[in-house]
């Protein structure tokens, strides 16, 4: 027999993790624009995957223009997986939702939740800003979706290809979700 298959903890953790795998995956995805007041019209819809762009070279979410101070919603229910200064994002807020995917808030003046927490669709959990690489320009929150499980199919030859499997394009799912909202 299989010698892994003695180890008790391989199946133990094994009994776990799947059906924690598998909730993820399951939990219906709800999506709601995030920033409080804006529309299609406040942000670019070709931008994601725009190339150049600045040091990251490809563009790789949306950027959501609003006042400084304009509150920032969760697009979605999740847990709070990071919250803190991240390289040229500035302040941001990583949340992690359902379907194993992450949603990215950057740029922003602050926050008010943190690691841990859990957040609701709709809700408040920052505040639009400048930070990171987004000083001495409009205020905007940048807005990227990120999932965990890969979609292999959508890689391509273009600048950062491969990483089409991860990024989803926001602009997308944010004017399904809008028009959906605009409809009931």
């Amino acid at each position: 027999m299989w010698s892994f298959v003695k180890d008790h903890k391989w199946l133990s953790m094994t009994a776990i993790a799947l059906p924690v795998f598998v909730l993820g995956l399951a939990i219906p995805q709800s999506i709601v624009v995030p920033v409080r007041g804006a529309g299609p019209a406040d942000w670019n819809h070709e931008t994601f995957w725009h190339e150049p762009w600045g040091k990251s070279g490809v563009h790789k979410g949306i950027d959501i223009f609003a006042e400084k101070g304009t509150d920032v919603l969760s697009a979605t229910d999740g847990i709070v997986i990071f919250s803190g200064k991240f390289g040229m994002g500035g302040k941001v807020l990583a949340v992690l939702g359902p379907k194993w995917r992450v949603h990215y808030y950057a740029h922003l003046d602050s926050s008010v939740v943190g690691f841990g927490h859990l957040v609701r669709r709709g809700k408040h959990i920052g505040f639009v800003g400048q930070t990171g690489n987004a000083r001495n320009r409009p205020p905007h929150l940048h807005y990227s979706i990120v999932t965990m499980i890969p979609f292999p199919w959508r890689v391509d030859e273009s600048s950062q290809g491969w990483k089409k499997s991860y990024y989803l394009n926001p602009s997308k799912i944010l004017l399904k979700a809008h028009r959906r909202q605009n409809t009931q």
